[in-house]
Formats: structure tokens, C-alpha cells, sequence
């Protein structure tokens, strides 16, 4: 193997780098993840659809949102997570995969559930609230993105921040549910900040980590970080009502 060759090999990992290949390859890839990152998105409407029709799911929900409930809800959330993220990195089979991307996108749909009935039943904007939130998120999503491609610029540097940052947050959510006390806006805002950082992070990845064959766990983590953003977005338009 001559060294021309050797440079588009990970020395670590043995796997053709996406920024290693031309630009030709690397827009395929791009577009495949964010194809499917759009189409989570809509796979995440249908679920998120189907289980506001069931009165017992939108009850049990609602059940889980107090105390350790909820901590229990977001247990299971967080394990299923980490099972769909691990799987869909190990495993070469695209079945494998798309199975894990669905299961992430129910376990999303699922816990948001109890905040999608409360805005669009309890609120008085409603849908139009909805609305102005996921154009609000997705407007920060693309410009955030959007930042990585023109200055390709390597974000990995913020993994340590953020993984302190999400403790700190997990930290005071458990304090929260336990204790009985509200969060509050500012914490919505941190978390939007940290959400943000986790889009800059994994976009990064998605231009400087991944090979050509993992644009599905590309687009799992781009996805995400997407839905985390859109989750305390809401929550920022939901206290102004």
C-alpha cells in the first residue's frame, strides 16, 4: 500500500475516512444523512401522531411526569438511547441499524408525548406555538450546521464540556423531579446552549469521524441533537404562555 493510499485510512480505526474522499463521495454521504435525519423527522410525526390517538398512552404519560416517575421515564429513555446509538455504531448491517434509528424515534416520540398534549391542549396558541418552535429550532439547526461546513473547522474539542454540561443538567433534573422544584426558564436556555454544542459537536463528526458506509449513525446523532434542541425550545415558548 503506498502512502497516497495509507493517508485515507484511519490509523486507529482501519475505516476510509469522509474527509478523506472527494468532494463528489462526501456530498453523497452528507445528503444520505440528512435525508435520513428529514426522514426521522417525519417518522417521529407518524409515531408522535399515532400515540396522542391513545388515551391510555397520553394518561400513562402524563402519570409519569411526577417525581421519581419521571426519573424512571427518563431511565428507560436514556437506556434505550444508549442501546440504538452502541448498536447502530457496532454493527455493519443496515437492518441492524434502521432497527435502532426506529427504536430511538419511538422511545423520542414516546417522551415527548406528556409536553406535546400539554401545548397543543393546555395552551392557548396551541399549534401555532408548535409551529413557531420547530421553525425556531430548525433555523438554528441549519445555521449551527451550517457553521461547521463553512469553516471545517474541528469541533471534537467540546466532547469534555459537553459531557460535564449534560451531567450537571441530569444532575439537576434528578434534584428537581425528587425535590419538587421547577427548573425554571434559564435552565431551558442552558439547555438550548448545550443542545446547540451538541449539534456543533456532531456535526463535526459527521465531516471529520465518520467513514461513508455510517451515514445512518450519522444521522441518529444529528437527529438527536435535533429533537433535544426542539425540546427545550418548546419549553421556552410553552413558560411565555
Amino acid at each position: 500500500m503506498d502512502n497516497s493510499t495509507e493517508s485515507h485510512f484511519d490509523q486507529f480505526e482501519g475505516k476510509v475516512l469522509i474527509n478523506s474522499l472527494t468532494t463528489e463521495e462526501r456530498v453523497a454521504f452528507y445528503k444520505k444523512t440528512y435525508a435520513h435525519v428529514a426522514g426521522g423527522v417525519l417518522v417521529f410525526i407518524v409515531f408522535e401522531w399515532l400515540l396522542l390517538q391513545s388515551d391510555a398512552i397520553v394518561e400513562f404519560s402524563l402519570s409519569m411526569l411526577q417525581g421519581w416517575r419521571w426519573l424512571i421515564m427518563l431511565g428507560g429513555f436514556m437506556f434505550v438511547t444508549n442501546y440504538a446509538e452502541s448498536t447502530a455504531l457496532r454493527t455493519k448491517d443496515k437492518n441492524k441499524q434502521y432497527l435502532a434509528y426506529g427504536l430511538y424515534i419511538l422511545a423520542e416520540a414516546f417522551i415527548f408525548v406528556p409536553l406535546l398534549y400539554i401545548a397543543i391542549f393546555y395552551m392557548d396558541s396551541g399549534t401555532e406555538m408548535l409551529n413557531q418552535a420547530a421553525i425556531v429550532t430548525l433555523a438554528l439547526f441549519t445555521g449551527l450546521s451550517a457553521v461547521v461546513f463553512v469553516t471545517k473547522k474541528d469541533f471534537s474539542f467540546m466532547k469534555t464540556g459537553l459531557t460535564i454540561g449534560f451531567f450537571i443538567a441530569l444532575g439537576l433534573i434528578v434534584a428537581g423531579a425528587l425535590f419538587g422544584f421547577n427548573l425554571g426558564l434559564w435552565f431551558s436556555v442552558g439547555m438550548c446552549l448545550l443542545a446547540g454544542g451538541s449539534i456543533l459537536y456532531q456535526t463535526s463528526n459527521l465531516v471529520h469521524k465518520y467513514s461513508e458506509d455510517e451515514y445512518i449513525p450519522a444521522s441518529l446523532g444529528l437527529f438527536a441533537s435535533l429533537m433535544l434542541l426542539f425540546w427545550y425550545v418548546l419549553q421556552i415558548f410553552m413558560s411565555r404562555d
